[in-house]
């Protein structure tokens, strides 16, 4: 165990705001500062990373303590590296503004495409559906078989929406957003899609030195991946050396 933390001091505009958690960096792990991490997501013990970016974007396969790719599958120049999920079957990488979400088996050879209409930004599966950001305030479910969306829910706290929904994560029957531009992940109740509590991640930034070249408006957390078994979070951003695993504690005002 590293540190335990608090997710920030409270304020008097907190009090219309969803409740903030607590949660323990239980360990530190390498990342490769020169990826534009987009999307991360876990399975059976090992990280799948989707990294952005024209010319640059890829989908890799990584042991948690490795930054070095078992896997690495490049996209085609024209397309920009979005947000990535799997179900038992198969991955689903969004791309930006393509208009196309690529189909891989969990070794990275590619088994198909889906075609949506907008931008793709952040993806999560819920066990039964595609959970999709736009980068709006708005989560798309999309069909597990034909990507058609199947409905939709517009995340608020307290009454406001919450727009610039970046990288999603479903775990323990909440979906886990992060927010554009910030160092925070929204709680969210997938059904109504309030948010319940937020994540404040920003003291992660005084873990490591900025590589060069850093961008601090442009390299904000943005990666959400759940181990199931061990109940922690795996968590980084874009361009960040380091990949943080924590646990969670529980909300408070």
């Amino acid at each position: 165990m590293i540190a335990a933390l608090s997710s920030g001091r409270a304020s008097a505009s907190d009090a219309t705001r969803a409740p903030l958690l607590e949660y323990e960096i239980v360990a530190t792990h390498p990342h490769d500062a020169a990826g534009f991490t987009q999307g991360l997501h876990f399975h059976e013990g090992k990280l799948v990373e989707s990294f952005g970016g024209y010319g640059h974007s890829a989908l890799l396969v990584r042991e948690v303590r490795d930054s070095a790719p078992l896997a690495r599958r490049a996209l085609d120049a024209s397309q920009f590296g979005e947000g990535v999920a799997g179900d038992t079957r198969r991955l689903v990488q969004l791309t930006w503004r393509s208009g196309v979400a690529l189909i891989y088996d969990f070794a990275l050879r590619p088994i198909g495409r889906y075609a949506y209409q907008g931008e793709g930004w952040g993806l999560a599966w819920d066990g039964a559906r595609w959970l999709m950001s736009d980068g709006s305030s708005r989560i798309v479910a999309r069909d597990r078989d034909t990507f058609a969306p199947v409905g939709r829910v517009q995340v608020t706290d307290r009454g406001r929406p919450v727009s610039r929904l970046n990288e999603l994560e479903f775990a323990r029957g909440r979906l886990y957003a992060n927010v554009w531009y910030s160092d925070r992940i929204a709680v969210i109740d997938p059904g109504s899609g309030a948010v319940e509590s937020w994540l404040d991640l920003s003291a992660l930034r005084k873990g490591f030195a900025r590589p060069p070249g850093w961008d601090e408006r442009e390299n904000v957390l943005n990666g959400i991946a759940f181990d199931p078994r061990r109940g922690h979070f795996f968590v980084t951003g874009k361009r960040w050396p380091v990949l943080y695993e924590i646990r969670l504690a529980g909300a408070r005002r």
